[in-house]
């Protein structure tokens, strides 16, 4: 078990070599859509509808059905606004989707191209997993045999780590994480198993925080991701800078507000010089600068 600070250093942004996106980017902007199968049969997580008194409810009806939308009807919502605009996603995915009810999402999403990024076997954050070694392990072989290729990345559910997560993490496969939300370039974390970067991210444009959590209008996310997008053009023009864009289904991808998810890259397309990417593109450029 090691501390943050004995797996990094501290490092001022201004303080840094200017980073050199590909064809001179003064940004580098990646979504990424989570793709969560939660259990009928276990306490939901995330309420929208609170449980009567307090009280855990099991199975939760309501809530449950909530998180089902997004793979009936939100994520052909963000399919189609992303494939118009010519963006491929990152997805964040428990990997029992592969294997459930839930697959079809995950052949349509693997058939676009996306990255499949470990989420986790099922939805659990790694406090609570039995043994959360093994559930690493069958998240990367899961993925690795779906898509024929080893996945990258790994968002942990609710960005969650215990303080050995990183090493078994690196141990397994696993080359970058998303669950540290502390730059806006990707860094170096040391590890049992040699490094694993960090990649930028930012819960505060997550559509989660902000739309279930904290409760803002819909409008909000697009005026939060127009004014982070806008800040960082402007320093990129010095210090080229990384945005993510966390979103879910059964959040961005509801009638009422997936125009603000087009309107968001509307703006965002109108700027030259910024490289829309995925998840995995970043973290390979970023490794072929490094090296």
């Amino acid at each position: 078990m090691k501390l943050p600070h004995e797996r990094f250093d501290y490092s001022a942004l201004p303080q840094r070599e200017a980073l050199k996106l590909p064809n001179g980017a003064r940004m580098a902007v990646y979504v990424m859509v989570n793709i969560e199968e939660w259990d009928i049969q276990r306490p939901i997580a995330r309420e929208y509808v609170p449980s009567p008194a307090g009280v855990t409810t099991v199975p939760n009806i309501p809530n449950w059905a909530w998180h089902e939308y997004g793979m009936r009807v939100g994520i052909w919502r963000i399919i189609d606004a992303l494939e118009k605009r010519k963006i491929k996603a990152s997805a964040s995915i428990n990997a029992r989707v592969c294997e459930g009810a839930g697959e079809p999402v995950a052949r349509a999403i693997r058939d676009l191209g996306w990255d499949f990024m470990g989420h986790g076997y099922a939805q659990a954050a790694m406090h609570v997993v039995e043994d959360q070694r093994e559930v690493i392990q069958k998240s990367f072989d899961v993925l690795k045999a779906y898509t024929g290729k080893a996945p990258k990345g790994w968002l942990g559910p609710g960005l969650h780590e215990t303080l050995d997560t990183l090493d078994y993490l690196s141990e397994t496969g696993f080359q970058y994480v998303c669950d540290w939300p502390m730059d806006e370039h990707p860094f170096e974390m040391q590890t049992a198993s040699g490094s694993i970067t960090a990649m930028p991210y930012s819960f505060e444009l997550s559509d989660l925080p902000m739309m279930v959590v904290h409760a803002y209008d819909s409008d909000t996310w697009l005026k939060r991701t127009i004014d982070q997008f806008d800040r960082l053009y402007e320093e990129g023009a010095v210090s080229p800078r990384i945005m993510s864009m966390g979103v879910h289904p059964y959040i961005m991808g509801v009638p009422h507000r997936i125009k603000y998810f087009e309107a968001a890259f509307d703006h965002m397309l109108k700027q030259k010089d910024v490289w829309f990417a995925s998840a995995d593109e970043i973290y390979d450029w970023y490794k072929g600068e490094s090296d």
